[in-house]
Order: C-alpha cells, then sequence, then structure tokens
C-alpha cells in the first residue's frame, strides 16, 4: 500500500516559455517550480507574470489530481497578480532574510504555502524565526548559488554548515526536511548522485532540478534502498516481538528511537505521489 505522498524531486522552468512549463507538467516531477525570478530576463517579466497566471487559471491545471506548481516570484506584483488562482500549489520567496519579510508576503497572499529560500548569511543566522514566522510556511531551503556568493564558499564543504542549519530549522519549526538546492550541471549524473547521497546523510530530502534527465538520479539517490527497506523491516518485526531495548542476532541495538527511524524510512519507501 503507498503511503501519504512525499515529494522528492522538484523541478525549475522558466516563467516566459509557458509550452517548456506545460510539457514539465508531464516530466514525472513531484512538483514543478515556475521561475519568475532568475530564469526569466527583465524586458520578460511581465510577460511571465501573465503567462503563469494564465496557467494558473487552467482548470486543467487547478486539478487536485494534477502535479502540484509552486511559482518562484519576484516581487509584489508576481504576489498579488497570483494569489488565489486555483492552480497555485505554493509560493518560493527568494532572498528572504527575515521573518517579517514572510509576514509582508503572507498578508498580501493569505492561505497560500510558502517556502522562503534561504541565499545569505543573514538568512542562515535567522533560520529557525524564518521557518517558523507563520503557520502558512510549509518549508525552506537554501538558495546556494546566491548563497556561495555571499559566503564566497568554493566547494561543496563549505555549505554542509549551512545545510546542517536549515535542517535543523526546519525540523524545530515542525516543518518537513529541506529539500536541496539545484545540482547546476546536467551532464554531470555520476556527480548529481554523489552529492544527493551526501545531503540525504546531512537530512536533506529531496532535491530541486534544472533538466527531467536529473530527476530519476534524485529519485532513486533519496528512496530507500531495498536494503535499507529490509534492515527496517527487520529492525520494527523484533520492536513488536519484544517491547523494550534489545540487540538483534547481527550485533544492532535497537531501542524506540531506532524504531522510529525505521518507520521513517518504510515510510518514505511506500510513499507515491
Amino acid at each position: 500500500m503507498s503511503g501519504p505522498a512525499i515529494a522528492l524531486t522538484w523541478l525549475y522552468v522558466p516563467g516566459d516559455r509557458p509550452e517548456v512549463v506545460r510539457k514539465a507538467l508531464g516530466s514525472g516531477a513531484d512538483v514543478v517550480i515556475v521561475d519568475l525570478e532568475d530564469a526569466v530576463a527583465p524586458d520578460r517579466k511581465e510577460y511571465a507574470r501573465s503567462a503563469t497566471a494564465e496557467l494558473l487559471s487552467d482548470p486543467v491545471t487547478a486539478d487536485p489530481m494534477a502535479v502540484p506548481v509552486h511559482v518562484r516570484v519576484h516581487g509584489e506584483d508576481d504576489v498579488r497578480a497570483l494569489a488565489g488562482l486555483p492552480g497555485l500549489s505554493g509560493m518560493r520567496l527568494p532572498k528572504i532574510t527575515h521573518a517579517a519579510s514572510v509576514h509582508h508576503v503572507e498578508a498580501l497572499a493569505p492561505g497560500v504555502p510558502l517556502y522562503p529560500l534561504l541565499e545569505s548569511a543573514l538568512a542562515i543566522e535567522h533560520a529557525y524565526s524564518i521557518a517558523g514566522a507563520h503557520h502558512a510556511v510549509r518549508g525552506i531551503a537554501l538558495g546556494e548559488a546566491d548563497l556561495r556568493a555571499d559566503l564566497g564558499v568554493r566547494g561543496d564543504a563549505g555549505l554542509d554548515w549551512p545545510r546542517s542549519r536549515v535542517v535543523i530549522a526546519a525540523r524545530a519549526a515542525g516543518l518537513d526536511p529541506p529539500v536541496m538546492s539545484v545540482y547546476p550541471d546536467v551532464r554531470d549524473l555520476s556527480g548529481l548522485r554523489a552529492s544527493c547521497a551526501h545531503g540525504r546523510d546531512l537530512g536533506l530530502l529531496g532535491r530541486a532540478a534544472i533538466h527531467p534527465r536529473q530527476l530519476p538520479v534524485i529519485e532513486r539517490a533519496f528512496r530507500p534502498t531495498a536494503r535499507e527497506v529490509e534492515a527496517a523491516e527487520q529492525i520494527l518485526e523484533a520492536s513488536r516481538a519484544q517491547a523494550g531495548a534489545q540487540a538483534l542476532p547481527d550485533g544492532r541495538f535497537v531501542d524506540a528511537a531506532v524504531v522510529a527511524s525505521a518507520e521513517r524510512t518504510l515510510s518514505l519507501a511506500r510513499s507515491r505521489r
């Protein structure tokens, strides 16, 4: 039996290319993110906004069974134009640095699920207050390209602490684990796979993509392996047979925390959008 939906793949598409957006809806991504910010040239912003509003007004897009569509907004004009449209499943808010910015957007778009993006040192310092700013916040994530520039970070190692920081902030605020930022080299699938594995070790869950070819790699990287599922099932079977802490015949120690982790593994394995 499938469990509740857990989104692992989030595909970015430029908002000024509505034909690409519609194609992305059939790509297999768990969520499609229409980008009105960095992916759109300044002279195309207005067109991108109107094209996205038209898309989100389409009954097909607004169907509850359709792929969820989020929009990375560029400013207040985008927020005002898109708030309340039936096909909008969430707004991703770039360059958020304070909880007050979240409250401001929520006042313009009441009831819309919000996903602040933390892209600077100041944002990282305020991660928990942003994550807990309002019940409309459903998740937080890093914007790693801007964060790298702000911190002067070159390699992935320099992002380990900010990644861990948002994992902790999200958990403390009662949110789902953060989704990893995009991997910019669409041809380097082995590098993407390794990066996802490292992110999973840090507690991140799922990843944004900029090309459909990245989606299967991300899906496999964050979905538990057959061996992990088997191990989790053994742990739960042992916990049902004997209450309390115990050691399995192969030496693995089982207590309440280990059981909870095994339950999360099986939940993720069974989940399907």
